[in-house]
């Protein structure tokens, strides 16, 4: 039982700041966000064996999962006649945040696509907010190489997004 709570612990002491970045981003909502955030942790923990199975990262693992909870989420409460309360009480919609929302999913698989080690150095310095230094500190391995990182994976991300045909696929045969 010891084990599981440090699971839980290290989960989101490592990707917790991550998560909670994305899980606001497309919600929103910084309290769905925290509900996102908790129940993606809750089911890296029902499925231990995502850390340790050598597909990918855990951390593109962990965004996939709330992306998917947030999906979800959107479409169940879709389905369901608006409550009065929500109805009486909602603000008028500004604009439209699909583009925003396709926006960060496709940025999500080109990251999901990227070299472990240039994921970790973007998510670092654009999901946490971390300086190079921090990153370099973080990950531990020299400035210069996370500058690399980041020089390269942004270079692969813009590749993937020059790729996109008229209806928003990205075709990966240049970019990864």
């Amino acid at each position: 039982m010891v084990g599981d709570e440090d699971l839980v612990r290290f989960l989101y002491a490592e990707h917790g700041r991550a998560l909670m970045g994305y899980a606001t981003l497309l919600t929103g909502d910084s309290a769905a966000a925290e509900d996102v955030v908790q129940e993606t942790i809750l089911q890296a923990w029902r499925k231990p064996e995502v850390m340790s199975n050598g597909k990918g990262s855990v951390r593109g693992w962990l965004l996939t999962v709330a992306r998917n909870l947030i999906i979800d989420q959107h479409r169940a409460k879709a389905s369901r006649p608006a409550e009065a309360a929500e109805v009486v009480h909602r603000p008028p919609v500004a604009r439209d945040h699909a583009d925003s929302v396709v926006d960060s999913l496709a940025v999500t698989d080109a990251l999901g696509r990227l070299a472990p080690e240039h994921r970790d150095v973007l998510v670092h310095v654009y999901f946490d907010g971390a300086t190079l230094k921090q990153v370099a500190e973080r990950l531990g391995v020299p400035l210069g190489t996370v500058k690399s990182r980041l020089h390269y994976g942004q270079r692969a991300l813009r590749a993937a997004f020059a790729d996109r045909d008229g209806e928003g696929h990205v075709h990966w045969s240049t970019a990864g």
